[in-house]
């Protein structure tokens, strides 16, 4: 019985043997994919055009890198995003909603927010740019003004005079003149404001949650347990009672109709 169980074991690892090393020759025999070759050369332009077309590709590659920049501050991603981490503070959820949740609804709001600012850019400069209707100087022109007067109708004049008055700018006679030098500084701290003043409205009514809450278990001799344990479940209890969500984002959209 031995010598047959080993006569079984070396005939199987033999069999093994044979078909790893048969199937390793198939694998080899198989077709290699092809890897592209990728070559990046420099060398003298035949015509003016091409260096033309070179300097926008560099211009637009500016541009994306700068996108970021572009969608924080000169849109109203900056106040809708500080306005929802308020809330999440003032309910003491700590991480949760979690930060790519807060991040994701603020750039969505800001992207049906500006969507008609968006539409109009793309009506009147991109699209005619596109289709060489318009030089490339006439369409960041006519781009800026729906940009301009979005940034001005949430500015705040006080702010905006001030970097009138320390960039030394005179002021300026119409609204098509309100250059972006002093307009966006401007905008970001109007925007800044405005968005702390709708956070401490949100924070109230949990704060008074936490001193009912606080008083209670001081009253009740119940000085080691923290108050925030026990207020939690009835701030969220009554944020879900109003439909706080529906709320924030619907005082969000308002305040910029």
């Amino acid at each position: 019985m031995k010598n047959k169980f080993w006569l079984t074991f070396f005939a199987s690892v033999i069999i093994a043997l044979v078909f790893c090393f048969g199937t390793g020759e198939v694998v080899l025999a198989q077709p290699i994919i092809p890897i592209p070759d990728l070559n990046l050369q420099t060398g003298t332009g035949g015509e003016p055009s091409q260096l033309v077309g070179m300097l926008q590709l560099l211009l637009l590659l500016a541009v994306i890198s700068v996108a970021p920049a572009f969608i924080i501050l000169m849109t109203s991603f900056t106040r809708i995003v500080i306005v929802l981490s308020f809330v999440r503070n003032a309910l003491a959820t700590q991480q949760i909603p979690p930060n790519q949740v807060i991040l994701g609804l603020a750039l969505f709001l800001t992207f049906f927010v500006m969507s008609p600012v968006f539409t109009q850019i793309n009506e009147e400069a991109l699209t005619p740019y596109l289709e060489e209707e318009i030089a490339f100087e006439e369409a960041v022109d006519t781009g800026g003004h729906p940009l301009r007067e979005f940034m001005l109708n949430n500015t705040r004049d006080k702010d905006l005079a001030l970097f009138l008055e320390v960039a030394s700018l005179e002021s300026p006679e119409s609204r098509e003149e309100v250059s972006f030098r002093a307009l966006v500084p401007a905008f970001v701290l109007s925007e800044l404001k405005t968005a702390f003043q709708m956070g401490f409205i949100l924070f109230v009514p949990f704060l008074i949650i936490d001193m009912v809450v606080a008083s209670i278990l001081m009253s009740m001799g119940m000085f080691m347990l923290p108050p925030v344990i026990v207020s939690l479940p009835f701030k969220i209890l009554l944020f879900v009672l109003v439909d706080g969500w529906h709320l924030v984002v619907q005082s969000l959209l308002e305040s910029y109709v």
